[in-house]
């Protein structure tokens, strides 16, 4: 999936060292905002140093962010991530915007004096009614 906007807030970065295998881990995490007509937000984290260093990113940035979400349980609770794999700087594709909706396609008028087939009865019919 993927979302574009500018950041509009990076968030202190995390680390800890992993109780199951002994390892550091470290977690960026950015706060973006869509271009659209009703602009949303959307926080995300980019997880693991390498991909920390390969994705950077700075306040005011014009990003499109490829991620993925999931959810886990803990407690009884859901808790649900956006894992981004990988930002694209500069690149806005509007189709790409997690709400973007196309406009409604125009609802053409209604003809009177139709004539209509009724694939039942094999007749053609013709109505006075507008629609």
């Amino acid at each position: 999936m993927e979302v574009s906007g500018k950041i509009i807030q990076v968030l202190p970065e995390q680390g800890g060292v992993s109780k199951t295998s002994g390892k550091e881990w470290k977690l960026q995490a950015y706060v973006l905002e869509t271009q659209e007509q009703y602009p949303r937000k959307v926080h995300f984290e980019v997880f693991g140093e390498d991909r920390i260093k390969a994705n950077p990113c700075q306040l005011d940035d014009i990003v499109t962010v490829s991620f993925d979400i999931e959810s886990r349980e803990f407690n009884g609770r859901w808790y649900t991530s956006i894992r981004a794999w990988k930002i694209q700087q500069g690149v806005v594709d509007a189709t790409a915007a997690p709400a973007a909706v196309a406009a409604p396609a125009p609802v053409a008028a209604p003809q009177a004096n139709v004539a209509t087939f009724d694939a039942a009865a094999g007749v053609d019919e013709t109505t006075d009614l507008p629609f």
